[in-house]
């Protein structure tokens, strides 16, 4: 009976141990399966790094592109009495012309030229050279304001929509980007609760033009307009939109009233400090949020509302563009542009369009193959 009940633990001993070493070999093989495959043994979560790939920014058709953004005319001198014929390239042909002979001297001449501006190359995802921006302006309380208020929702992104495919036909080879350009911070004629001048419109309202824009694929522009307030007391509220990808950013000069003055009272003004600030603000929110470069625009009319424009300083995260939006005549119209913002380069231009100020007193608004013919050609176009 003893010896019965030995072979039977003999036997029991073995099973189990059998037992066990399998299990041991299934999991080990499971586990080295799991390694394999880059899972940790122990939480079964991966442990190697994704593959990602890094686009990058082709440098060779941003400069092709903003070159073509400068819009210089291949330049020809020629001092001749004969008739001849030349295939003017890129460089300046000087045709030297005596009694007897006819010599072409194809020479290089290096020419600092102001447009395109020197600065930094951007980061991947920049919206320009390669878009244009095409942007109606307001607020949804006042059609005065501008165009964004004028209409019911659904007429004017209709409209807007119009604009877009009348650019797209002008510049095929630009593609367009609708925008809405909304006046976030409104300058007041009277000083309010806490004396700055200015009202802050309610979020939902700002989230009312991201919701539009949404619609059209497009992109929101919040405008600003700081009265006797300050970009370091304005733009902090708004970052909860800034933060989103498809949300850039304006300020006007011309309702930054440093000496005191209320609104609307004389023009302001915001020195290279104030939008060196706003650009570095908005670096910090593309590098904390990782989204793609922000666009920065200052609207300009007159000389003085930027001061110490060659101090303004592009980043890698912020495209930052000078938009003329003075109204008048289209020769009017070109005169300022050429005196604020062709002859002051920064990095990119705008120009702002107004449907009814523009063609007040017989005058008529300029169409976007006429604007085409600006040197620089405009990045963004604005209406109002």
């Amino acid at each position: 009976m003893d010896k019965a009940k030995s072979n039977i633990y003999v036997i029991f001993t073995v099973v189990l141990l059998s037992l066990c070493l399998f299990v041991y070999l299934v999991v080990s093989g499971s586990l080295n399966n799991k390694i394999e495959f880059g899972l940790d043994s122990e939480d079964n979560v991966a442990t190697t790094t994704p593959i990602v790939i890094v686009p990058t920014l082709d440098r060779e058709l941003y400069d092709r592109l903003m070159n073509g953004l400068a819009n210089y005319p291949v330049k020809i001198v020629a001092t001749t009495t004969a008739t001849t014929t030349i295939t003017a390239t890129s460089t300046t042909i000087i045709i030297v012309t005596t009694a007897t002979t006819t010599t072409a001297i194809a020479t290089t001449t290096v020419v600092k030229k102001p447009w395109p501006v020197d600065a930094p190359y951007p980061n991947v995802g920049a919206i320009l050279p390669f878009n244009r921006i095409i942007a109606y302006y307001g607020n949804f309380y006042s059609g005065a304001l501008g165009v964004l208020g004028a209409y019911p929702p659904e007429e004017m992104l209709q409209r807007l929509m119009g604009e877009v495919s009348k650019w797209q036909i002008a510049d095929p080879s630009t593609r367009v980007i609708p925008a809405l350009d909304y006046i976030a911070v409104t300058a007041q004629g009277s000083a309010g609760s806490d004396g700055m001048y200015r009202a802050r419109m309610p979020a939902s309202e700002i989230q009312k033009a991201v919701d539009l824009a949404d619609t059209v694929g497009g992109l929101v522009i919040l405008d600003i307009q700081v009265g006797k307030s300050t970009l370091q007391e304005e733009l902090p509220p708004l970052e909860q939109f800034l933060k989103l990808p498809n949300v850039e950013l304006a300020i006007d000069p011309e309702f930054s009233m440093k000496d005191g003055t209320a609104p609307g009272k004389r023009i302001g003004t915001f020195d290279a400090a104030d939008i060196n600030f706003s650009a570095e603000y908005l670096a910090q929110i593309v590098k904390q949020y990782n989204i793609p470069p922000k666009v920065l625009i200052i609207h300009r009319f007159t000389e003085n509302m930027i001061t110490n424009y060659n101090e303004i300083r592009p980043l890698p995260e912020v495209q930052i563009l000078i938009d003329m939006d003075g109204y008048g005549t289209p020769a009017q119209k070109k005169k300022v542009y050429r005196q604020v913002v062709q002859s002051e380069p920064v990095q990119f231009t705008g120009l702002k369009l107004f449907y009814k100020n523009d063609v007040a007193n017989n005058g008529v608004m300029m169409t976007p193959e006429e604007v085409m013919t600006m040197q620089p050609r405009p990045s963004f176009i604005q209406y109002q």
